[in-house]
């Protein structure tokens, strides 16, 4: 038979950018995994860091090559989407190649005036602030325009400029989020989020035009499919532009566009995307219709969040038992959940790069993966390019680790660290991986395995046993009349 080696090299153009065999043994991004499995076990969460660098600067130099090449007269300016992971150590490492922020919620604030405070921000950083504001929200965003930040709320209905308009002391910018059509698979037309199209001119001349503090800077565009080569996405992104043209032309003060959705993550080892064709594309386009407009081109901004920092997760699990369960279902047992470590395997049927960590030079078979729950749908058996699953054969006593790869965006947020999971499944180890100058690989503990004291702490009981221990039961004797009763 086959070793499961020779079969992912004949599946797929392999070894590739991140993934590489030495010795029978996997590399990701040049890093041992059975090094660092051998120092903290599994399950383990890990994060390499300086995928999230090289994905910033990648799309930053192909966007500024792209306006460069078509002569187009605009800024482009790079914003990470902290609700993909609002961990600090994304943030610093994101911050290290000149970006900007965008935000989707209340306590997204406290986590820019912490930046800010350790000098890692400054008051000229875009801070755009999208999503349906709730008044903490409103209110934080109004004191970061009253002490001087470069905040921008994306307008996300009618009424909520008033609050600005009320509270702020000095000139402030906005934004405008378009309502974008929908797929047209989806349940319902337009989205719940943003100012409908036929809305905007309206909400600009009876609330922006008219006031002496308020200006319009930027229409914000968003569909979830993110940036795909689709007859859908070039005709809103086209929808969008031509609205861009009309409102150029009655409002001097808006000069930009924010394109939100995000590229696509690399979640197979057959994927297969042009960045560079598809961000000359988008230049080109929005160059082409201000040229048809007679309109000067907007300034770019983009909001990144997977492709920020997805590719630089994975989530380690060794493999615990192996069960027959019938003649031909066998099932591979994990030290650890979907539901609880990987929620959108489990809530959105998402499937991310699987590849073993040892054993590649040993025979293979079909499996079935199976987490830690009680629950019927905590298992992998399929994979993005086929309906199922194969692994290295455990037939000695060399215990198989598999890792689950680019899982670096929404897991943790959906998921937790921490907390109280299904069937009170801990959260793994977390370890951050970096690379000095010279190439040094060094590995730190972010997150130790949540403990049975944290999760009983949540739950009250640790609480109720330390009260028990400080109050002495009170004795009550009662009366015979009480008794009888």
């Amino acid at each position: 038979m086959k070793s499961y080696r020779e079969l992912i090299e004949q599946t797929f153009e392999f070894p590739q950018r991140e993934f590489k065999v030495r010795e029978h043994e996997l590399l990701f991004n040049d890093v041992p995994l059975m090094d660092v499995i051998k120092e903290y076990g599994t399950p383990l969460r890990v994060t390499y860091l300086p995928r999230i660098s090289e994905n910033i600067r990648f799309a930053q130099s192909a966007f500024n090559n792209a306006m460069e090449r078509f002569k187009y007269n605009g800024k482009y300016t790079y914003c990470y989407c902290t609700k993909s992971s609002h961990y600090d150590f994304v943030l610093e490492e994101a911050l290290k190649n000149d970006i900007h922020i965008e935000t989707s919620s209340a306590f997204d604030i406290p986590i820019v005036r912490t930046l800010y405070n350790r000098g890692k921000i400054s008051k000229d950083t875009f801070v755009l602030c999208n999503g349906f504001k709730m008044p903490k929200y409103k209110e934080y965003i109004t004191d970061l325009l009253n002490d001087g930040f470069n905040c921008i709320p994306i307008l996300d209905n009618l009424s909520e400029i008033e609050h600005y308009e009320k509270n702020v002391t000095k000139p402030y910018q906005v934004g405008i989020r378009v309502a974008a059509d929908e797929e047209p698979k989806f349940e319902f037309y337009t989205s719940r989020l943003g100012i409908r199209y036929g809305d905007i001119n309206t909400l600009y001349k009876e609330k922006i035009e008219p006031s002496s503090k308020a200006s319009l800077k930027m229409l914000h565009f968003f569909i979830n499919t993110g940036i795909k080569d689709t007859a859908y996405y070039w005709s809103e992104l086209s929808r969008f532009i031509f609205k861009y043209c009309e409102m150029k032309k009655i409002c001097d003060s808006l000069d930009s566009i924010d394109i939100g959705g995000g590229f696509p993550v690399k979640q197979s080892l057959t994927f297969a995307y042009d960045y560079k064709y598809m961000i000359e594309q988008i230049v080109e386009n929005i160059k082409w219709i201000c040229e048809k407009n007679n309109v000067a081109v907007p300034n770019i901004f983009t909001e990144f969040g997977s492709f920020t920092v997805a590719e630089s997760g994975a989530v380690l699990y060794s493999m615990v038992d192996q069960k027959l369960q019938n003649d031909k279902e066998l099932w591979y047992m994990i030290d650890g959940s979907f539901i609880t470590h990987l929620p959108d395997v489990w809530g959105l049927n998402q499937k991310y790069i699987l590849l073993a960590v040892n054993k590649w030079d040993d025979p293979f078979h079909k499996v079935n993966i199976g987490g830690l729950t009680c629950d019927s749908q905590d298992y992998y058996n399929s994979e993005a390019h086929t309906g199922e699953v194969f692994l290295p054969m455990i037939t000695d006593e060399e215990k198989l680790f598999i890792g689950f790869f680019h899982t670096g965006a929404y897991q943790e947020s959906l998921g937790g660290n921490g907390g109280i999971q299904h069937c009170l499944i801990p959260a793994p180890k977390h370890v951050l991986i970096d690379r000095n100058e010279d190439g040094e690989i060094s590995t730190e503990l972010f997150a130790p395995e949540q403990t049975s004291e944290s999760m009983m702490k949540i739950l009250g009981y640790s609480d109720k046993e330390e009260n028990a221990k400080k109050e002495e039961p009170v004795k009550v004797h009662a009366t015979p009349a009480q008794k009888m009763s």
